[in-house]
């Protein structure tokens, strides 16, 4: 077993498991949020081909560049007792796969990220092989955390939100939302970041654009700014959450969106349970904004898994029948955007458990007036 809480040789086991159930003889598996959450290898991305085999009824395998072996050897890749292969240049890595797997594979999964030249040519190597997505087997496997992957998300929380804590350090009327998120991408390090992921600082009429880039455009007096900002810790797991603040005094026409959008969004985070479906959940915050006369605004899904990926399963949206289940972690954050004047949103991280769900991001979701 491995030395690391997190990458334990357990992950293996039940992703064999698991592909031999769909009917998979292995599973193939390059550099991403995949190869990390079995091995905890966070290979770089190359030209060069990095992947895991993971056989549904044989030892696994990690092949890697020869250069990059070390690297492989140091991660904790190198304690789970799986034979490290490197290869040489002149070497065909897919050939030395293909002969490594018994002849009679009928059907392998590659990871739902792979490159497209590489899945082409393990097609080409494997022939007779039926290809599909690894994602039908380890979706399901990184969807539900378990406690000591609740306890990495619940540290990036903490994280985040100190940066969050901050903010009056940098947002203040006659800066430009660049140098203030200049300065937010600095102190997502400083506060245990091993990453600044993205940082969003949208004000005034930028508020109601929910994907803002930073611009040239100088905070003003009297401005909403939404700052949605995360990033990725040593652990590999990540950080997101979203607070809205006014610089200056706020529009009573402003204060009445937000106050709206603040009792949806409590009533989501509270309302977090196992058996409640993901469109539930949704339809937990957007009725009320719908009734309140802003349903038009709301124009994007409540939330999104996160883990060793910002964004990945399960998808809280509109009609979906995902059921939530124990363990599963994902963003709350309702937005409310009228276009060309201003916006809103506010997210946290939010856990399923047994009875109900835990926010991991507890900054106040009250709106924050900074001078």
């Amino acid at each position: 077993m491995s030395a690391h809480p997190l990458y334990t040789a357990d992950r293996l086991d039940r992703a064999a498991k698991a592909a031999a159930a769909a009917g998979l003889d292995a599973l193939l598996v390059g550099p991403g949020a995949d190869l990390r959450f079995l091995t905890g290898y966070d290979a770089l991305p190359l030209e060069r081909l990095t992947c895991l085999v993971l056989p549904a009824s044989r030892d696994a395998f990690l092949v890697v560049p020869a250069l990059e072996r070390p690297a492989a050897l140091a991660s904790p890749a190198g304690d789970l007792g799986i034979e490290i292969v490197g290869w040489g240049e002149s070497e065909d890595p897919y050939a030395l796969i293909a002969a490594r797997l018994p002849h009679t594979v009928a059907a392998v999964a590659v990871d739902n990220h792979m490159w497209a030249e590489k899945a082409a040519a393990f097609r080409e190597a494997l022939p007779e092989a039926r290809q599909e997505l690894a994602g039908q087997v380890l979706g399901a496997l990184r969807t539900r955390k378990v406690p000591a992957e609740v306890e990495a998300l619940r540290r990036a929380g903490a994280a985040i939100d100190r940066v969050h804590s901050r903010m009056g350090e940098w947002l203040r009327a006659g800066r430009s939302e660049r140098e203030v998120g200049r300065d937010i991408a600095a102190a997502i390090l400083d506060e245990g970041h091993v990453r600044t992921d993205f940082v969003i600082v949208g004000s005034g009429p930028n508020s109601a654009s929910p994907h803002h880039e930073l611009s040239d455009r100088v905070v003003e007096h009297g401005d909403p700014v939404v700052v949605d900002i995360g990033g990725t810790t040593a652990d590999g797991y990540c950080s997101d959450s979203t607070r809205t603040y006014v610089v200056g005094e706020p529009s009573p026409e402003f204060l009445r969106l937000y106050e709206v959008l603040l009792a949806a969004q409590c009533a989501q985070t509270d309302a977090v349970r196992p058996g409640l479906t993901s469109g539930e959940l949704d339809a937990v915050g957007r009725d009320p904004i719908t009734a309140a006369g802003f349903g038009a605004h709301f124009i994007h899904r409540t939330g999104h898994g996160i883990g060793l990926d910002t964004h990945e399963e399960p998808y809280i949206v509109s009609g979906s029948p995902v059921v939530l289940e124990p363990g599963m972690a994902f963003s709350v954050e309702p937005g409310i955007y009228l276009e060309g004047k201003y916006g809103a949103r506010i997210e946290d991280i939010v856990v399923c458990g047994e009875h109900g769900g835990e926010r991991l991001n507890l900054t106040s979701r009250e709106l924050r007036v900074l001078p």
